[in-house]
């Protein structure tokens, strides 16, 4: 069993041919829960579990809103649709009864089914309506990134080093784009993006790459992480987190590299800052919210690149990728909290404690202004700030 390692370290996270590293992670100390004085607190309006959610794994699978349900996975392969507003199961689908199933990326919907990838190279598709599975496909490696669902295509980055995109109908494949990964990674990937008929994505040699949608030619690739140092750990690069497009630009961050803003058109870099991140990131209007590989949280006017703000108060506590609700910066940690940051200065409005296991993945906005958050050992909690 590959057991997710603690992300005090990204390194350690990468990679289980690191030994020796033990005493390097172990120097590294969590940050003490910050005192917070809340000016809210989050009530919960409904809780109930997902068999044993993902527990110390990496499986990173977030919940998937839409067709008045949410839809919600446990790594050993039970998929629930769950009623928003009462938590009751519309269906239930359980993909192996043997608990091997290992689910890793999603869940992503799309085109009238749910999608989700596992560590066995598979790639499932089941109807959004009735939970029954509809295909199932094999593909080049473990697909621990969520797939992306445009243009008829599912699109799944592999942690082989290839771009696979299969048909939404059927699961057949469509087409391929390899890369080379280099021998020392981190365990992730990057999930694609598409717009205007291109596809881009993260590569784990700490390049970004933009293709067509239609065949999978390459158009360019751009590096935004450069190896550097004496050692194969500090030459370490990799883009796990996924890129993010706003208007005409497309946003990518590098572990051990930038956080840069590039041009579509032309794939050219506009503005680049020394941000190191393997956590996905949001752009809000003008603003870009980062989790840091030292879990500091900062914001970035998106337009320059100029910092407006950092909280370093949570570091190394593991943090989940920033979620943008109801106006606050959220983010949760390895020990259950929820934690509220104002968007105009990074200053704390509310902390919340969830669950001891932790959260692993963001919490996801509902329509009706409420949120969804999701626990390593699978606690659902519909929850919403008080008016």
């Amino acid at each position: 069993m590959q057991k997710v390692l603690k992300r005090v370290l990204a390194v350690a996270v990468a990679v289980s041919v690191l030994s020796g590293c033990a005493s390097e992670v172990d120097s590294i100390q969590m940050a003490p829960l910050p005192k917070v004085d809340n000016t809210f607190t989050p009530k919960t309006d409904w809780s109930r579990s997902v068999g044993d959610g993902v527990n110390g794994y990496y499986s990173k699978l977030t919940p998937a809103v839409g067709l008045d349900k949410v839809f919600v996975a446990d790594r050993a392969g039970l998929i629930e649709a769950l009623n928003p507003a009462t938590g009751k199961v519309e269906w239930e689908t359980d993909l192996e009864g043997d608990n091997s199933a290992k689910l890793s990326g999603g869940l992503v919907l799309g085109d009238g089914k749910v999608f989700v990838g596992t560590e066995n190279a598979k790639v499932i598709a089941l109807d959004a309506e009735t939970g029954k599975e509809v295909w199932r496909t094999t593909v080049a490696g473990e697909v621990l990134a969520k797939p992306l669902v445009a243009d008829g295509l599912v699109v799944v980055n592999t942690s082989s080093g290839v771009l696979e995109a299969l048909d939404v109908e059927t699961g057949a494949s469509k087409w391929q784009v390899s890369n080379e990964v280099p021998t020392l990674t981190l365990r992730g990937d990057s999930s694609p993006v598409a717009v205007s008929g291109g596809v881009f994505w993260g590569l784990a040699n700490g390049r970004l790459a933009g293709a067509l949608m239609s065949d999978g030619r390459l158009l360019w690739q751009q590096s935004i992480a450069a190896p550097k140092g004496s050692t194969e750990i500090d030459r370490l690069v990799d883009v796990d987190a996924s890129p993010v497009i706003a208007g005409d630009r497309l946003f990518a961050v590098g572990y051990n590299g930038t956080l840069v803003s590039i041009d579509l058109r032309s794939g050219q870099i506009v503005w680049k800052r020394n941000y190191s991140s393997a956590t996905n990131f949001i752009v809000d209007g003008s603003e870009l919210f980062l989790v840091t590989a030292k879990d500091h949280v900062v914001a970035v006017d998106a337009r320059s690149g100029t910092e407006l703000w950092q909280n370093t108060d949570l570091q190394y506590r593991q943090l989940s990728a920033p979620a943008m609700i109801d106006g606050y910066v959220v983010v949760g940690d390895a020990e259950g909290y929820l934690h509220w940051l104002d968007t105009q200065n990074g200053e704390f409005v509310s902390q919340e404690e969830i669950d001891s296991s932790g959260i692993a993945v963001p919490p996801v906005a509902l329509d009706d202004n409420g949120f969804i958050v999701v626990t390593r050992d699978g606690e659902i909690n519909k929850m919403q700030i008080p008016q």
